[in-house]
């Protein structure tokens, strides 16, 4: 048995070299990329596509000890619209491989999914125009992907009296039935206007698809306007499940629910949004994720530039998370991966007064590519953090909290009247370049007892910040600072005198380095 498992190590270390060994095919792209990045915007830690702009993340999976992560490649002269392909051993360091699936006879290949099984994996996807495509792949880095019958399984109807629609589809097996619901949109909201729709069907062979119906049931918490692009539907906490999707209206939003097999129907009972305000210029885009078979998921987000500098491509995407959730049906978010590897030049700092409505500068806490975890005391009401900040206040970007400021929630038998707190990452000043228009603050809600103590989690990489609030919530924006000064940190209690009890910062290397 010892000589089996060591042969299997040594096969996938041989496996793991062979796709270090691609990655020079890149280095000219990536650094070519460098040299467009005017304003030093380009992220260094988070994953960026070595050549041109990339789009949604498709198929985050875990095969034969490695992570595999695809993405839509668009704007690539001679490839056409492809799924670009990357993996990584610790879901932070990644290592560029050839694309995976091209177009044929699809005109475009759009999002899908991926569905791991035993000696392969599953890859779906919408094949633009002409419906939904299934293509199968068992290599061991996922390079040779074959498409199930060279065409799609379920074609776009002709027909606009169909009782579906074929857009980005979500695949997973129950029993001796592959099912896979199709995310669009349905005209039965308000005086018919359109709502989320997820349509099922299932296939004993993934050539033969059937209809079924509509999937979802008891959706109160999408928007009028929402609908359900890029779907993930995974099993979550102990007896619940997750569809976390893509709005083109507002962004990444999440159902959590009961997997009704019997009636094949996802029966919502809470939902948000993982992204607030409208879709583009730096929030969060469209998800990927993969179940780890223990009530957790791992999901990872892309987010667009706001390409206001000509000629620079900034499209990233975000650390990964691990996603739960609470007792509540409320989704719960972490920081996950090997990021703690990234770190270096560690500064530590303990007991910071913090007087009422005073600045207090941290000139030891400094940098563009930084980790910083600070931890206040109890009492902890009002605090802003302000990230990439020049000495002169001509721009930064303010994180700020807020205790018990939420929307009180009575929509449960016996009513609540306490109310959540909440995180806002405002970019109002987070340039200082001329004709700079910010999007709006990115605000979420979140569960924190009375007296909580308050820990932050900020990740600063150039022209991202994402925080990460008592392992509970998450807030993510792009920013755009023009100024080689501005890397300071500043906070300021903005109700009360407080303190920080205890604060580490790191520098952050680079991925590909």
């Amino acid at each position: 048995m010892k000589n089996m498992i060591a042969v299997a190590f040594l096969c996938m270390n041989a496996i793991f070299l062979y796709a270090q060994e691609q990655s020079p095919l890149f280095q000219e792209e990536r650094a070519a990329q460098e040299k467009l990045d005017t304003y030093d915007h380009r992220p260094v830690y988070h994953f960026t596509s070595p050549k041109n702009r990339f789009n949604d993340p498709n198929g985050l999976c875990f095969w034969k000890g490695n992570w595999h992560l695809f993405y839509q490649v668009y704007e690539v002269p001679d490839e056409g619209h492809h799924w670009g392909h990357a993996v990584s051993k610790d879901l932070i360091h990644w290592i560029d491989l050839p694309g995976a699936i091209y177009p044929g006879p699809e005109e475009k290949v759009y999002s899908g999914t991926t569905y791991v099984e035993e000696d392969r994996v599953i890859a779906t996807y919408y094949g633009k125009p002409i419906g939904e495509m299934i293509a199968v792949a068992s290599d061991s880095l996922l390079l040779d992907w074959k498409k199930v019958g060279g065409k799609p399984v379920i074609f776009s109807p002709e027909d606009e009296d169909a009782p579906y629609k074929i857009f980005d589809p979500c695949l997973w097996k129950e029993g001796e039935y592959y099912y896979l619901i199709s995310g669009s949109t349905r005209a039965e909201g308000p005086d018919g206007r359109k709502i989320p729709a997820e349509y099922l069907f299932r296939s004993k062979d993934l050539k033969n698809w059937e209809y079924r119906h509509q999937f979802l049931a008891d959706d109160m918490f999408s928007r009028v306007g929402d609908d359900g692009a890029c779907p993930y539907f995974l099993p979550i906490g102990k007896d619940r499940h997750l569809l976390i999707h893509f709005s083109h209206k507002s962004g990444a939003k999440y159902l959590v629910g009961r997997y009704d097999r019997n009636k094949e129907l996802f029966r919502i009972t809470n939902g948000g949004f993982i992204n607030n305000g409208p879709v583009g210029l730096g929030g969060v885009h469209a998800p990927s994720a993969f179940p780890l078979g223990n009530g957790e998921a791992v999901a990872i987000y892309n987010t667009k530039s706001n390409n206001y500098a000509k000629g620079t491509f900034n499209e990233c995407m975000t650390l990964p998370q691990l996603l739960t959730v609470d007792d509540m049906d409320r989704l719960v978010t972490r920081p996950y991966g090997d990021y703690e590897s990234l770190r270096y030049d560690h500064v530590a700092l303990e007991n910071v007064e913090l007087p009422f409505r005073q600045e207090v500068s941290l000139p030891d806490v400094s940098g563009k590519a930084m980790e910083i975890e600070m931890l206040f005391n109890d009492a902890t009401r009002d605090i802003a953090v302000d990230v990439l900040a020049d000495p002169e206040k001509k721009e930064y970007t303010r994180i700020i909290f807020r205790r018990g400021r939420g929307f009180i929630d009575r929509s449960r038998n016996g009513g609540d009247n306490s109310k959540p707190s909440v995180i806002e990452i405002d970019p109002t000043f987070c340039s200082s370049k001329p004709g700079f228009s910010s999007r709006l603050p990115e605000i979420k809600e979140f569960a924190m007892d009375k007296d909580e103590p308050l820990k932050l989690n900020i990740f600063i990489d150039h022209s991202i910040v994402e925080v990460f609030v008592n392992d509970r919530q998450w807030a993510m924006l792009r920013v755009w600072p023009v100024l080689d000064n501005s890397t300071g940190v500043r906070v300021t209690a903005l109700s009360e005198d407080s303190r920080i009890v205890k604060l580490d910062a790191w520098q952050m290397k680079g991925i590909f380095e």
